[in-house]
């Protein structure tokens, strides 16, 4: 899966000499946390809520509502927009995008192509895009059942608990793996099964099975 296949390319942007509150007013009316700031067709900059906040007056100022909204609509976003901006190409892994965004701290990426003088915008990538990959490669929306293992980690480990899996007339939906949580020559593995089988029996096969099984829903 690659950032292409999910981004989202109707993107709202605004310039460097907007103002802040033109800018807020537009994240309320869109319902969006990050505003890439574009000039001429080249990405310059990123604005996002948190950015906003921290260019309000601290909560110690002497200043009224009207005159905090006076100085917003007087502030450029260039005065608050972050940069130098972090974006990746549309072929990037959507895995490489997400662990980006992890380690970064951030709520989404601009997606971007070479252009004379810049980089220039072609979507953008957030969390909630990476909550509907998520979504679609666990296939949680289709139902079936969910089991969590602990395997031996050695080469067919995966292979046979899914052979006792559709022995008993199920199919896989999907198949998530880990080392993070397991002990030492172990993976956690988490199968979906897809169809209409026997449970029942799958359970006292996993039962009999050398795999431990952490949980079965």
């Amino acid at each position: 899966m690659l950032v292409k296949d999910w981004m989202t390319t109707h993107v709202y942007t605004v310039t460097p000499d907007d103002s802040i509150s033109y800018a807020a007013g537009m994240m309320r009316e869109r319902n969006v946390k990050h505003l890439p700031v574009v000039e001429n067709e080249l990405l310059v900059g990123m604005l996002s809520d948190r950015d906003i906040k921290a260019y309000l007056p601290s909560k110690g100022t002497s200043l009224d509502i009207y005159e905090i909204n006076y100085l917003l609509a007087k502030t450029k976003v260039s005065q608050a927009m972050t940069r130098p901006v972090v974006s990746i190409p549309a072929e990037t892994p959507i895995e490489d995008a997400a662990m980006i965004m992890h380690d970064r701290d951030f709520g989404c990426l601009p997606v971007t192509e070479p252009a004379p003088g810049g980089h220039r915008l072609t979507g953008i990538i957030s969390d909630n895009d990476l909550f509907r990959v998520m979504v679609d490669i666990t296939g949680v929306r289709g139902g079936g059942h969910r089991l969590a293992l602990v395997l031996p980690d050695r080469p067919g480990s995966i292979k046979e608990a899914g052979d006792l899996i559709r022995a008993r007339g199920f199919r896989l939906q999907s198949i998530m793996s880990t080392n993070e949580k397991a002990a030492p020559g172990t993976r956690y593995v988490v199968l979906r099964t897809r169809g209409e089988g026997d449970w029942a029996g799958l359970m006292e096969d996993m039962e009999k099975s050398p795999f431990q099984l952490v949980h079965a829903l």
